[in-house]
């Protein structure tokens, strides 16, 4: 019980932005086959969420029932936070795109699944992230957040609340797909 106390309290004392960055560029390019999803996404805020179908017990046990309980997506529509492209992307190792069937039936069919290729460059590589990392882009196509674990929990509040920051405001600066539905949300929230 203790140890599982120290865990949590370690946690809570983290330095804010530990494993949570902000840049505001826009991503190097990168690609699954000859899709493009950050271009096939301009205009959408974008969820990129670097998974991998490789660790099971981790996985199975931890991971993939958050991805199922917390319906994130459907919690932001009813909100009023529509347009949001979400993209998983599995680990480009054997073993990960051998259970990569095992990722995209836990996942909601709204949400496109990728498999990269073994021959192509690594997209985890390209975007310097690791396993359960979240990026976040605005409608411009640039990094507003880039959340590793244990910033990028579900059951934490942090890849939300970082969603609707790149939804809401101008963090990065202007951006011509900006929105106004926000002020809805805020005036609900307050």
């Amino acid at each position: 019980m203790w140890a599982g106390l120290g865990l949590v309290l370690a946690l809570c004392l983290l330095p804010v932005g530990g494993t949570e960055a902000q840049n505001c560029q826009e991503p190097p390019k990168w690609h699954i086959g000859e899709e493009d999803p950050m271009w096939n996404s301009r205009g959408s805020v974008t969820v990129v969420a670097l998974l991998q179908a490789k660790i099971p017990q981790f996985f199975k046990m931890v991971i993939l029932p958050e991805i199922e309980r917390s319906d994130l997506r459907v919690k932001l529509e009813n909100e009023g936070l529509v347009n949001i492209s979400y993209v998983v992307v599995n680990h480009q190792g054997v073993q990960s795109r051998r259970e990569f069937h095992l990722l995209k039936e836990r996942v909601s069919d709204y949400i496109t699944v990728y498999q990269q290729d073994e021959q192509q460059e690594d997209v985890w590589t390209t975007l310097n992230g690791n396993k359960d990392d979240f990026l976040i882009y605005d409608r411009c196509g640039r990094l507003v957040y880039h959340l590793g674990m244990p910033y990028s929990f579900l059951h934490f509040q942090y890849v939300e609340e970082s969603i609707k920051i790149a939804y809401c405001e101008n963090k990065c600066g202007n951006c011509s797909y900006m929105v106004f539905s926000c002020l809805i949300l805020y005036i609900t929230e307050k």
